[in-house]
């Protein structure tokens, strides 16, 4: 390596950690320092978000079937007879779910209109797929759907701000939003639910809120948190409360499989795309 890494006591009015260069390559000018450490702080600005996604922050949503695996796992090998799907978008992972879980009755909810005639398209033949046009949120009554053209998988009841991307957020519709608790009761029967998948662009936890006393009858939940976070002001923090007074383990989706949460810390808030799994407990 040609250079060393060593810490400074800050307590000495040190830097926390001094760049040097060994002796036998001489002196370097301030002008040769500048962009040396540039390099450095790329050097660790990569290396930060490797081990982040490492530990499954900002990880993605890797793949569907894998996802999906994962959420089978925790499942155990009991019959998976009710699956919900809010977001559905154009269904690939209502698809997902039909493959895992082939004896499943799966409802799937998509407010975007285009989204919901492509549902209806492809689930066309299926007796074992509902589809519902509706947004599931904690109120009953009628929302705007915001995107950045029809049918988008950004779409939120929310306008997001996303112009430091470029993407305009100016497309509006008008859609239903449902408390999923009183769908649960009088559609389901107050059914027993296997697996509730929810990626509604940062009011995952507004649905949540509206699950009521259904979340007692859920034995797993899957749901993103990301960028779409930053926009609703929701925090992992929000979620792990959340969870806990209800007796849910959150489990984060890693490459390496799931990591259980023992704990929060303010670290684990990272506002890339990462996706969790919280088991009833």
């Amino acid at each position: 390596s040609a250079f060393i890494f060593t810490a400074a006591s800050v307590s000495d009015g040190g830097q926390p950690c001094a760049i040097t260069r060994p002796r036998h390559m001489g002196a370097i000018n301030a002008a040769s320092d500048i962009p040396m450490k540039a390099l450095i702080l790329e050097f660790f600005r990569q290396l930060e978000k490797l081990a982040s996604k490492a530990q499954g922050k900002g990880y993605g949503t890797a793949s569907i079937t894998r996802e999906i695996h994962l959420a089978r796992t925790l499942l155990g090998d009991s019959p998976i007879r009710v699956c919900i799907d809010v977001g559905g978008n154009v269904g690939n992972y209502t698809a997902g779910l039909r493959t895992a879980f082939p004896k499943a009755d799966i409802h799937t909810f998509e407010p975007a209109s285009v989204n919901v005639e492509r549902l209806k398209t492809r689930f066309a033949d299926d007796d074992h797929v509902l589809i519902n046009a509706v947004a599931v949120s904690e109120h009953v009554g009628e929302g705007v759907l915001w995107s950045d053209q029809p049918g988008s998988g950004l779409a939120s009841l929310g306008k997001r701000r996303l112009d430091h991307l470029g993407i305009g957020f100016e497309q509006q519709e008008a859609v239903r939003t449902i408390r999923f608790e009183d769908y649960w009761t009088n559609q389901l029967d107050r059914a027993e639910i296997d697996l509730l998948k929810l990626d509604v662009e940062g009011y995952e936890l507004a649905a949540l809120v509206g699950c009521g006393a259904a979340l007692d009858h859920v034995r797993v939940i899957q749901f993103e948190f990301g960028g779409c976070n930053v926009d609703t002001r929701t925090y992992l923090r929000d979620f792990w409360h959340f969870f806990r007074e209800r007796g849910f383990d959150l489990h984060r989706i890693t490459p390496f499989g799931l990591q259980k949460m023992k704990d929060y810390k303010d670290r684990d808030e990272v506002f890339t795309t990462t996706n969790f799994l919280a088991l009833r407990s």
